[in-house]
């Protein structure tokens, strides 16, 4: 049943623009972006199913059950990568790691490129979001009293962390989506590792020379990490391999490999806590050398982004509606059919950087598109560096706005846009040249 021109097509259309800018607009009114996403899709699927309410089919029901299905596998991965990040946190791996960029007495464009290339390979690990966080900890630590620095810094985070995200599945959860959908195998996505390099490198090289070679004055501090801490990294990558081995020989959904990795955090948790022997000093924190505090590794779980995942759960649902309404159906005869795959994947990068990538990514999977593993690369290069274009284009730029007590702003940000936007398309003509090899194969 087609009702884009329909009371309903039109209402659904209005309610998720306004769900949204609800989202966007959360640094202001201070509202968790899930429960504007989540109260519009109830209402989008509300007055849907007014119109199959005769369906003996059951095609809503049907329909919502297959989101849910499709939500389920992204939230018990992202679940287990989560609480592995909050374990290694809890355990002093981050602090120990800002403890040793402060003591090494680095300058300020020193700082500039350790912490840009240390977010461009973090990200790929432990995702932009949770790369942008560490790296805003670091950045406030060094850079006190430098409001200039500190922005530019900020800014160059960003882009690091949105393009070392682009070429690994756990880099972003627009990669997460499209590994998950099977469209673009894991090995796959390295292809995209150098037009990731061309789309960080050009715009911090630039940025670069507004640095100064002036060193900070700043306090050194002794950091120790909590016994175990080196144990969980190790076994985070046994679940990233567990994940990977499942999906690729077992063809089974990676996010079962990643409960099982979560299985072997919670075992060797147990073991912690059973051999835990309390220490003077229990409560003094990660300065303390040893086993100076229990672990939890349900705590962990508790500790989960439960706002992000949430929010996925929204936007999916919304989305899906605005799908089954026949919105998608249409999109993808203009852009994909009119226009063509290549500039429609480019414009992709651009919708990004305004409506973050995660609704346009959902979108653009549940067009039902045939495109080729050149296309299909495109398209994941473009939505995960696109929003580096503006502040409020990635998680990771809107997270850094609200971590920076002011000295990361918007507009801040979009002075640098047309240097970004300079890597943008130079890493889709880099991707287009190095990847021809991929044009005409289609997905397995």
């Amino acid at each position: 049943m087609d009702l884009t021109l329909h009371w309903v097509g039109i209402t659904a259309v209005i309610v998720f623009i306004l769900s949204y800018s609800l989202v966007i607009a959360e640094e202001y009114t201070h509202l968790k972006k899930t429960i504007p996403v989540i109260f519009g899709a109830g209402i989008i699927w509300c007055i849907v199913a007014t119109q199959y309410m005769a369906d003996p089919t059951h095609a809503t029901e049907e329909a919502i059950k297959h989101l849910l299905i499709e939500f389920g596998e992204l939230f018990l991965f992202l679940l287990a990568a989560m609480t592995y990040v909050n374990s290694m946190n809890e355990r002093g791996v981050f602090d120990s790691l800002r403890a040793w960029l402060i003591k090494n007495n680095f300058s300020y464009r020193q700082l500039f490129w350790i912490t840009g290339v240390l977010s461009f390979f973090l990200s790929p690990i432990i995702d932009n979001l949770t790369t942008a966080l560490v790296m805003c900890a670091v950045i406030l630590a060094v850079g006190k009293g430098n409001k200039k620095f500190i922005s530019i810094a900020f800014v160059n985070i960003v882009i690091a962390a949105n393009a070392g995200g682009a070429f690994s599945p756990f880099g972003d959860i627009t990669t997460l989506m499209v590994w998950q959908t099977g469209v673009v195998d894991f090995w796959t996505f390295f292809s995209l590792f150098l037009p990731s390099v061309v789309n960080y490198i050009i715009p911090a090289t630039i940025m670069s020379f507004a640095i100064s070679r002036d060193k900070p004055q700043i306090e050194s501090e002794v950091v120790v990490m909590r016994r175990g801490a080196k144990r969980i990294i190790a076994l985070f990558g046994l679940t990233i391999a567990t994940a990977v081995s499942f999906h690729s020989f077992l063809h089974i959904p990676p996010f079962l490999g990643m409960m099982v990795g979560l299985a072997y955090l919670k075992l060797f948790g147990h073991y912690l806590h059973l051999s835990h022997v309390k220490m003077p000093g229990e409560n003094m924190g990660i300065g303390e050398v040893g086993d100076t505090r229990k672990f939890d590794s349900f705590r962990e779980v508790a500790r989960a982004e439960w706002d992000t995942l949430l929010f996925f759960f929204g936007v999916i649902m919304c989305v899906g509606g605005l799908g089954f309404i026949g919105y998608l159906s249409l999109a993808s005869n203009f852009l994909y059919v009119e226009m063509g795959p290549t500039f429609a994947n480019i414009m992709v990068g651009f919708l990004s950087a305004i409506v973050d990538n995660i609704p346009v990514m959902v979108a653009v999977l549940q067009m039902g598109l045939e495109m080729d593993t050149a296309q299909w690369l495109l398209v994941t290069l473009t939505a995960g560096v696109g929003g580096s274009m503006l502040s409020i284009g990635s998680a990771a730029g809107i997270a850094l706005m609200g971590q920076s007590q002011g000295q990361y702003t918007f507009f801040g940000h979009m002075k640098w846009t047309p240097v970004i936007a300079l890597g943008y398309g130079a890493s889709i003509w880099v991707h287009l040249w190095l990847n021809d090899h991929y044009v005409g194969i289609m997905p397995q």
